[in-house]
């Protein structure tokens, strides 16, 4: 049952299989990160960068840190905010009703 096709599996084009043939990797070096769940994620770096010092956990999505005894506390997560809530923020009550008294003022003009 031999076919005879000695490319079989591959595109035209593609490049070598083996990562030997490819070309020389860049040195690398993995860190160990844990989080506060107790999971430890080793990602690799490049050996000649400094790594970050938080890594997202790739099994529960908390901040991870290099020390294992101290690992970095969950990110508080914000409750929602509707527009109106934004824009308490940003006015006083005496803004709000100086701007609806313009609006009301505005729109009785036209309605004359």
């Amino acid at each position: 049952m031999g076919g005879g096709n000695a490319i079989r599996g591959t595109r035209v084009g593609a490049g070598p299989i083996r990562w030997t043939e490819r070309s020389e990797q860049v040195p690398r070096r993995t860190i160990r990160y844990f989080c506060a769940n107790g999971h430890s994620t080793d990602p690799s770096f490049a050996a000649d960068i400094e790594p970050p010092l938080n890594w997202d956990c790739p099994h529960c999505g908390w901040p991870a840190g290099q020390d294992e005894e101290n690992p970095p506390t969950p990110r508080r997560a914000e409750p929602y905010k509707s527009h109106l809530a934004y824009v308490k923020e940003r006015r006083s009550e005496a803004d709000g009703q100086a701007i609806l008294d313009e609006a009301l003022a505005a729109l009785r003009q036209r309605r004359r």
